[in-house]
């Protein structure tokens, strides 16, 4: 049984294991939404986590609980903080913004409303002027660790646009280990047993701080 890792009479909030997804997919496999309706459950859709993200997962046991905390993330004013280990080596020491607007590309994937060589850095932000219609997409990022290869870092995305953090990574050039849909998984940097993201903390006004241990993104190359 999938315990939560806080419970009220509100909300619920679960740790989401990496390669489970929220809803049914086309493949049909094991969601965490049938889990919780099977043992009796009405869950209330607050927001959602990638199959392979794993994290702080919110859901409301009530409509006005999920429609306070929906607005709330529309308001942006959800504090959201993931770790994520990526190729490459990624400047320590500062803050980086990555300011890239994005549009829906082929197959279910989505891109930077312009072309990749077009995005230049000014100091510790990533801009591109939109050649295509897109949505304004923006992300802080800090290097928290560096090894040979790679790099772990702490992201907090300021918009949460549908795969937002690993196609901004991606392309800035930090693939996300593990990630096949916007990496190159012929790189051996890249490959990974799993997508190496991870929702580590969601602030949410007036209901407080909720966190998920990091798993071990840490280690050596």
């Amino acid at each position: 049984m999938l315990k939560p890792i806080y419970q009220s009479e509100n909300l619920q909030v679960f740790n989401k294991a990496s390669g489970l997804t929220v809803l049914a997919d086309r493949a049909g496999s094991h969601n965490l939404w049938e889990t919780l309706k099977s043992a009796g459950s009405k869950p209330y859709l607050i927001h959602r986590l990638d199959k392979g993200t794993s994290g702080v997962l919110l859901v409301a046991r009530n409509q006005s609980t999920q429609s306070e905390i929906t607005r709330a993330f529309a308001a942006r004013s959800v504090n959201k903080y993931y770790v994520a280990k990526v190729v490459g080596h990624f400047p320590t020491g500062n803050t980086f913004i990555i300011d890239l607007p994005l549009c829906k590309g082929r197959k279910s994937r989505f891109r930077v409303a312009a072309e990749r060589a077009s995005i230049f850095q000014t100091k510790n932000r990533y801009s591109v002027v939109a050649t295509r219609p897109g949505v304004p997409s923006l992300t802080r990022v800090r290097c928290l660790q560096t090894t040979a290869h790679h790099s772990v870092l702490l992201l907090k995305p300021i918009t949460g646009r549908t795969h937002q953090l690993r196609v901004h990574l991606s392309w800035i050039g930090y693939p996300i280990v593990g990630d096949h849909l916007y990496g190159a998984p012929k790189d051996p940097a890249q490959r990974g047993a799993r997508l190496m993201l991870h929702c580590h903390r969601l602030v949410v006004p007036k209901y407080g701080s909720f966190s998920a241990a990091v798993p071990d993104f840490q280690t050596d190359d």
